[in-house]
């Protein structure tokens, strides 16, 4: 008896199946429309955010979206986000992470139909395709020719095309990452530095691939997200739907009877759904994991059964219950009915919680930051008079654009008095004011004296104000330590 290996090797398959191109058609629709325009929007805000200016006065750079790896900093248009303050970073990572939760259990994988990175260019490079090479039957054509000089000129226009597309992109990433005019002129002088030019080649080739040759084997089999979004999508979730009670059995035109002499069903099994569609599936197998619901198939059947004086719909977005109601001669329920998933509002309900809270912590948030750290060595110094004095270093964060007079006030502490730096103590009050340039951090050594009497670790406050301002300031709790008694 031959063992299982035995018999795949005697497949005229083999164990793996070389790849059969997918030459999309061309169509016209809502769909198709959509996603022109999806596409024109992502590829324009890609390519064009780093060159958009926002003025933050003379202190700051002025690219609207920038992350500024040199100074620690994150640009988003009047909104500067700071080291500390990366829990905002997390939480727009989150967000959109529930945010494709949200969609998923919504529409489907409408975002992987529409706005993800491999659908976006891999729809403009197959646009490239048409252009170049002519829509679906001239490339297969073209495909299945022999090498000539002519297949070979088309090709290395192609791909040449596909090239400046994906060294674009790879330069365009690299402009989110420092002043993008200032840094154009760097690559094409040849004095920018060694790691642009690098990710610009590196994301160049991986967009040239991609996009240009593994295309629909990156949804299929690289992308984890398809396995992810099984788990999310249950039979009240919206997809793209080829309604067999209604199809079958198929016919050829307008019979009204297939060759069997049975009625037959609106599917004249022309096969336009599997021409249009970018992966090469087709729909009426059923869900499948190719299926990336950019709904191309039903602009291609609604234009094909109106040609026949069918009903359009025949493939259409549906949900798994709609589907049995209609199979059973119902009516399906209305779209925003079909959303009021339970599951659907509370993914709303968190990321709508989420981004409230950003907003309302980004509002609250004070410009000034300080952080207080006691000296440890020595832990505390007597002084000729009798009184004790600690030694503190503070870090003093202004986070505006613009240089401030910040006072440092001591309170809580009894006697307690204050002198920053090289300063003598000779007049010193709870109160110390220091210079802090723009958008920086300011290190003062902070020495504070007490009267020896008291609590052997006295817990008192320093805070920082902005001179002359009516911005909320920061504090932080610190320990003023004496001797023991026992000494």
């Amino acid at each position: 008896m031959s063992s299982n290996n035995d018999l795949l090797v005697d497949s005229p398959l083999g164990v793996y199946q070389k790849r059969r191109g997918v030459f999309p058609k061309i169509v016209s629709g809502n769909f198709r429309r959509f996603k022109w325009l999806v596409m024109a929007v992502t590829l324009a805000v890609y390519y064009l955010t780093p060159w958009i200016r926002w003025d933050r006065g003379p202190y700051a750079p002025d690219q609207a979206v920038l992350v500024d790896m040199a100074h620690r900093r994150f640009y988003f248009f009047q909104i500067e986000i700071w080291p500390h303050e990366f829990y905002y970073v997390a939480g727009m990572l989150v967000m959109a992470g529930i945010g494709l939760f949200l969609v998923t259990s919504a529409v489907g994988r409408a975002w992987c139909g529409y706005a993800c990175p491999q659908t976006v260019w891999t729809d403009l490079f197959q646009h490239v395709d048409r252009l170049i090479d002519g829509d679906r039957n001239a490339q297969i054509r073209l495909h299945n020719a022999p090498w000539s000089p002519s297949k070979i000129a088309r090709r290395l226009l192609k791909w040449a095309i596909w090239l400046v597309i994906a060294a674009s992109t790879g330069g365009a990433w690299i402009f989110y990452f420092s002043d993008a005019p200032t840094l154009a002129g760097q690559l094409f002088s040849g004095t920018a530095a060694g790691v642009a030019y690098s990710t610009i080649f590196v994301l160049t080739v991986t967009t040239f691939i991609f996009g240009g040759f593994m295309r629909e084997q990156v949804c299929i089999y690289m992308c984890p997200w398809p396995r992810i979004q099984t788990a999310m999508l249950d039979e009240r979730s919206l997809i793209v739907t080829y309604k067999d009670w209604r199809g079958e059995p198929r016919s050829r035109g307008k019979k009204q009877v297939t060759d069997d002499g049975l009625p037959a069903g609106d599917c004249i099994d022309c096969n336009q759904c599997v021409q249009v569609c970018p992966t090469g599936i087709d729909i009426r197998d059923g869900a499948q994991i190719g299926c990336i619901t950019c709904a191309l198939c039903i602009d291609a059947c609604d234009k094909m059964m109106e040609q026949v004086g069918r009903p359009r719909g025949l493939i259409d977005y549906c949900t798994i219950d709609d589907a049995e109601i209609e199979k059973k001669g119902g009516t399906a329920k209305p779209i925003l009915e079909t959303l009021r998933h339970p599951r659907t509002l509370i993914y709303l309900g968190i990321w709508t919680s989420i981004g409230a809270a950003m907003v309302f912590t980004l509002g609250q948030r004070t410009r000034l930051d300080l952080n207080v750290q006691h000296d440890r060595n020595p832990v505390y110094v007597a002084l000729s008079d009798g009184s004790i004095r600690n030694n503190y270093t503070v870090k003093v964060r202004n986070m505006e654009g613009r240089p401030r007079d910040v006072t440092l006030r001591i309170e809580g502490l009894k006697g307690g008095v204050a002198w920053a730096g090289e300063a003598e103590r000779d007049g010193a009050t709870q109160t110390v004011t220091v210079p802090v340039a723009a958008d920086s951090v300011l290190k003062v050594r902070l020495f504070v004296a007490a009267p020896a009497e008291g609590e052997e670790r006295d817990d008192f406050t320093i805070s920082a104000h902005a001179a002359n301002e009516q911005e909320k300031g920061d504090t932080d709790e610190v320990v003023f330590e004496r001797p023991s008694g026992e000494q």
